[in-house]
């Protein structure tokens, strides 16, 4: 699939894109913070945090419909992965992120994260929600 070590995660938002990153083992996943969506911008961000962390594979979160189809929002994710690949010097793959937002507020509630606390939090835990769903999935031969 790729080179051995860390895999960065994203969670591509509407004003914010979530970013988590994984041990070199490929075994946690762990948040990381966001990066404000706008090109160039975004891009030169996340090629930075590749490089940072020594990154060998990106994972976006794919955001299909329950029924799996391809909607807008998935197709814009499917663009945004394609300028991703332009850039970067590792491979970009999209990996089902259906109800990763949700379950990341739901753990956030739990914890008992407030309201504005809880939204800025959101995406980089969804992000990390989408890494560990790839890394057990891989791990687990999914």
């Amino acid at each position: 699939m790729s080179a051995p070590g860390r895999v960065l995660g994203l969670d591509h938002g509407d004003a914010r894109i979530g970013v988590a990153v994984s041990d070199p083992e490929r075994r946690l996943a762990l948040p990381v913070g966001t990066v404000h969506t706008g090109a160039p911008a975004d891009l030169r961000a996340i090629a930075a945090l590749v490089a940072e962390h020594e990154v060998t594979l990106v994972v976006l979160g794919h955001p299909v419909s329950m029924s799996g189809r391809a909607g807008p929002r998935a197709r814009h994710v499917e663009q945004f992965a394609r300028a991703l690949e332009a850039v970067l010097p590792v491979p970009v793959v999209l990996h089902d992120e259906r109800l990763s937002t949700a379950e990341a507020d739901r753990a956030l509630r739990a914890t008992g994260a407030g309201g504005r606390a809880r939204r800025r939090a959101v995406d980089r835990s969804a992000a990390t929600v989408i890494l560990q769903s790839f890394l057990d999935a891989v791990r687990g031969g999914a």
